[in-house]
């Protein structure tokens, strides 16, 4: 029934297979998908892989996830307006690994250049983050902020241009679609705890603390978007 994949953008082969599996018939309306343990097997991939691969069926409007029920098959199934099925747009997680590698670098280099012009910049985007964890829409725009202003102490437009537009990779339905399901104020609050620890290994100007706190910030906000949607208990691959 299921084929382990060769490691090419895995989630989408993933989702492609379930895909043709409800178009035949094989997977009926209404029937529950194994757990994702059991799919990860069978696919031979990681569970993070598998969860990329059901969010994009399920903006498809192919499958119905159900927290703490476990994934169905729609009984309607149909297609979202303007995500196509050979859309190759990156993963959520995919993104935040990339994230994870260019913006620890920013922040080593950062705490070469920080000014306290920069700093004050910095602590001000941090008071309106506390201000808004119940608001998810102001926190967004604060943590984007917050990431862009460590960029921009480097004085590289490009560089900041990067940053900007990696980060907004995040506005893709497939990312929206997983952040509706593991983001809300509990993870803005630990997110803006992390953006202390960054904030002051850069106004130190220790660049190893610096790396090493935005290195640990983007894994954490990884496995947080890593876990289980709740049909079972959540344990390590």
């Amino acid at each position: 029934m299921f084929v382990a994949l060769e490691p090419r953008r895995l989630y989408r082969q993933v989702a492609e297979q379930i895909r043709v599996l409800i178009e035949t018939g094989e997977l009926k309306p209404g029937s529950r998908l194994p757990p994702e343990r059991e799919l990860a097997e069978r696919f031979a991939v990681s569970r993070p892989t598998v969860r990329e691969a059901l969010i994009v069926l399920e903006v498809e409007g192919h499958i119905q996830i159900r927290m703490g029920s476990g994934v169905y098959i729609s009984s309607r199934p149909r297609q979202a307006l303007g995500v196509l099925p050979n859309d190759d747009t990156e993963g959520p997680l995919e993104i935040l690994q990339a994230r994870c590698l260019i913006e620890s670098g920013i922040a080593e280099e950062a705490a070469r250049l920080v000014t306290p012009a920069s700093i004050a910049r910095i602590d001000a985007i941090l008071e309106r983050m506390e201000q808004s964890l119940n608001d998810a829409s102001v926190a967004l725009v604060c943590d984007r902020d917050f990431h862009t202003a460590i960029a921009d102490i480097i004085g590289n437009s490009a560089l900041k241009h990067f940053a900007g537009l990696i980060y907004d990779s995040r506005m893709s339905p497939y990312f929206k679609k997983l952040a509706s399901y593991f983001e809300g104020p509990h993870t803005w609050k630990l997110a803006l705890e992390e953006h202390r620890i960054i904030r002051d290994a850069i106004a130190a100007g220790d660049p190893a603390a610096a790396r090493e706190a935005m290195r640990r910030h983007l894994t954490l906000a990884q496995k947080r978007f890593s876990e289980s949607f709740g049909e079972e208990p959540t344990r390590e691959d």
